[in-house]
């Protein structure tokens, strides 16, 4: 259990870094190229993420569990084969889907409600087979648990992303060419974070070996991964085609579909996310830590691993939405200078209790073995999504998009917990702490909205955001100890004590 806090915060740490650095580029990007700009290259971007699906979901993810489970046998001859085969077939097949987008780019314009994102998509393609040899070595990386490499080379990109973007958007001014700069940017982060990732590989001692039967063992365990995914992995861009075209049947002009997209997914939507970011470090141990304990059959590990890591997740993400929801308005403003992102932060902060659910017991299935289970789940969601998107726009706009992705969250979620209940046969109580959860943010959030209206009346916004946001979350947290949700006082006083007991071996 030790290992994995450790494991969780180091990879937290350098994904408060990496989000941080990336929160406060997309702030500039909203400020610099401006929403319409924003949502072309967020539609470009989602056919993009389609391939990126195919070429780093499925191998990196079987590489890294094969890898944990040979290091029980020091295997490391097939460990070499396995990161060799995973990089000729991520070459292969990212070569080929660059090959024919660009043959047939006719053709695929005319997918676009506006033709530039054709441009943008094509500044991205040679980002999707540096990002295939990334992905081959961060697998292997993974299943060893190098996790501080992993988490250096996600900054290192991240670094260079801005650095560069900055460069190339700066002296322009047409706003296409603002969104085709940012395109460039990816693709060049994508290529200094590939050779960091190699060559960091190689330092730590990491070898290749010639492949044999691993060819056919990885394309077996991660086709059905990969297809599962990309079919899943559709529902982005499908949204980002319809979204904006029902938003015009509804009785807006393109130019402001396109603007109101831009501020949902490019400026409301990413702080939904912020607590996957501890939830996703979580997850990112989860992997080779049951990866092996599967491979040990130890049930006693597994079911611990299970039932704390939905209470966490639950926990955490219950412990944001107060804040957004009471203070939206006033983060929205004064990130991007936009009231509507705000707006659309405050209404929409629930969907982050759902999504929490969803992230952990996605995670925890597909560690387990049950990827194509998972994802059969997330389809489910997505149906009721994609009814939202379609139905909804008439009669709440721009909102549709987050109700469609929180009833979504609902759904997957719901079916996830019930099948690792049917899977595992692990007692998995938590309806009673949920329910507590959604009980506690409702006055939570009432406390935040109270003291950030009143401190705007005498300080500055970023001041009244924080002094809210702190008496927000120290009242959440006294009520989940008097909920008994989660033991602070316990964990503080074990803190305490193997403090005194370090201090007392090392005098």
């Amino acid at each position: 259990m030790k290992s994995l806090v450790k494991t969780v915060v180091l990879i937290t740490g350098f994904s408060v870094l990496t989000r941080v650095v990336g929160f406060l580029f997309r702030i500039y990007l909203s400020r610099t190229i401006g929403a319409e700009a924003l949502g072309l290259y967020q539609v470009a971007f989602s056919v993009f993420a389609v391939l990126l699906t195919i070429v780093s979901s499925g191998l990196p993810f079987v590489v890294s569990r094969m890898t944990a489970s040979y290091r029980i046998g020091n295997n490391h001859k097939k460990q070499g084969a396995l990161i060799t085969s995973s990089l000729l077939i991520g070459l292969f097949t990212s070569l080929i889907l660059c090959l024919v987008i660009f043959l047939f780019r006719s053709a695929f314009s005319r997918l676009f409600t506006d033709p530039a994102c054709i441009t943008i998509l094509l500044a991205l393609l040679p980002g999707l087979v540096a990002s295939a040899v990334y992905s081959a070595f961060r697998g292997a990386m993974w299943g060893q648990d190098n996790y501080f490499g992993l988490c250096i080379s996600e900054f290192f990109e991240q670094i260079v992303r801005v650095f560069v973007c900055v460069l190339i958007i700066a002296p322009t001014a047409n706003f296409l060419t603002k969104a085709v700069g940012v395109a460039w940017s990816l693709t060049i982060a994508s290529v200094f974070s590939m050779i960091f990732v190699v060559l960091l590989y190689f330092i730590c001692g990491g070898k290749m070996s010639k492949p044999g039967k691993e060819y056919r063992e990885l394309l077996k365990r991660s086709t059905p991964i990969t297809g599962v995914r990309v079919a899943g992995s559709f529902a982005q861009p499908l949204i980002a085609l319809i979204m904006p075209a029902r938003l015009v049947s509804a009785g807006y002009t393109s130019s402001q579909a396109m603007s109101l997209f831009g501020v949902a997914v490019g400026m409301s939507m990413p702080l939904l996310f912020i607590p996957s970011t501890l939830i996703g470090s979580l997850s990112t141990a989860l992997v080779p830590d049951i990866s092996m304990a599967v491979a040990k059959e130890d049930k006693e590990h597994i079911e611990k691993r299970i039932c704390s890591s939905i209470i966490f997740a639950l926990f955490i993400s219950a412990m944001v939405v107060p804040l957004f929801a009471g203070a939206g308005d006033a983060i929205g403003e004064f990130l991007y200078g936009n009231s509507l992102s705000g707006v659309l932060l405050s209404t929409s902060a629930w969907v982050m209790l759902p999504m929490g659910l969803t992230n952990i017991t996605s995670s925890l299935l597909n560690s387990l073995g049950y990827e194509v289970r998972a994802c059969v789940n997330y389809f489910l969601g997505a149906i009721v999504m994609f009814v939202c998107i379609w139905v909804l726009p008439a009669i709440c706009g721009v909102n549709s998009l987050f109700w469609g992705m929180g009833l979504c969250m609902c759904v997957t979620g719901g079916c996830n917990f019930i099948m690792l209940k049917r899977k595992t046969g692990v007692k998995l109580k938590i309806f009673k702490p949920l329910f507590a959860l959604c009980l506690i943010t409702i006055p939570s959030a009432a406390i935040v909205s109270f003291m950030c209206k009143l401190c705007l009346l005498v300080m500055p916004q970023i001041f009244a955001i924080i002094i809210s946001s702190g008496f927000g979350l120290m009242f959440y947290i006294i009520l989940c100890m008097m909920f008994n949700i989660v033991d602070v006082k316990g964990y503080y006083f074990n803190l305490i004590s193997k403090f005194k007991r370090k201090k007392a071996k090392t005098s």
